[in-house]
């Protein structure tokens, strides 16, 4: 299937790791060029080289703190003396987490600031250079937590409710332009930082951090919230379906919240 994408021009937010770079990959296969925005530099620099050799030669990385406001409006600047204009944006980053007798204000302003605030900030900055294309996409990524609550993501299921609540009028406001919004809601993805955290906690029950089939074992044994599917997922399906609602060839998709988690009962 042709997504319309050869030449167009893409930034993902967070895309130089995890389902951020697996995103950004997908759009580089299908001929787009691609920003990516991050903070790390090595990390930057590993995924412009990936994304080189994934067809998008003209790969950049712009290194930006996604919690300062005036550092996104930067980023987006030198994405315009670019290219000029911005198809399709994706952002994909979110903040940490916390049990809430565990956190602070400052925490909370930190959770929002990066769940919610760095989307509200790079759609602003991104807007112009949108609307100065012919035609455009934005996506953000949510969580399915917000659906299905954890105690220990507190902060962090409440920053990615109101971006799904931002990301769904921003559809009706914007729809009057052809500007398709969307949102996608990971269930628990299998990425590099994931089995980091977590494999000595796997392993100590005798799981595998970078096995999917273990991965959800752990997830039911602990938190009650299998899916159907039987397995966690991995960046390169979250990639599929943000990169198709990201492209041209999705005409009319939007104000969706679209669930790529394995199958769960929602009520």
């Amino acid at each position: 299937m042709d997504l319309g994408l050869a030449g167009s021009t893409a930034v993902v937010t967070g895309g130089s790791k995890g389902m951020g770079l697996a995103i950004a990959t997908t759009l580089a296969q299908e001929g787009a060029r691609v920003a990516v925005m991050a903070r790390g530099a090595t990390a930057l620099e590993e995924a412009v080289a990936i994304l080189r050799d994934n067809g998008a030669p003209d790969a950049v990385g712009i290194g930006v703190d996604m919690s300062d406001a005036d550092a996104i409006v930067k980023a987006f600047d030198t994405v315009g003396r670019r290219w000029g204009s911005v198809n399709s944006l994706i952002h994909t980053i979110g903040p940490g987490d916390g049990y809430f007798e565990e956190m602070d204000d400052a925490q909370w302003n930190e959770a929002f600031s990066l769940g919610t605030m760095s989307a509200v900030r790079s759609i602003r900055a991104a807007l112009p250079l949108m609307r100065a294309a012919e035609w455009a996409r934005i996506v953000t990524l949510s969580a399915h937590s917000i659906q299905r609550q954890n105690p220990r993501l507190v902060a962090y299921t409440a920053a990615k409710s109101a971006l799904t609540s931002i990301t769904k009028n921003l559809s009706k406001s914007l729809a009057k332009e052809g500007i398709l919004v969307n949102c996608v809601c990971p269930g628990t993805i299998v990425t590099a930082s994931f089995t980091e955290q977590l494999k000595d906690i796997l392993a100590a029950e005798g799981l595998d951090a970078t096995n999917p089939v273990d991965v959800m074992t752990w997830i039911d044994n602990n938190f009650h919230q299998p899916c159907d599917l039987g397995r966690a997922g991995l960046p390169e399906e979250i990639a599929s379906m943000t990169v198709y609602l990201a492209s041209r060839r999705n005409g009319y998709v939007t104000g969706a919240t679209v669930n790529v988690d394995g199958g769960s009962d929602f009520v």
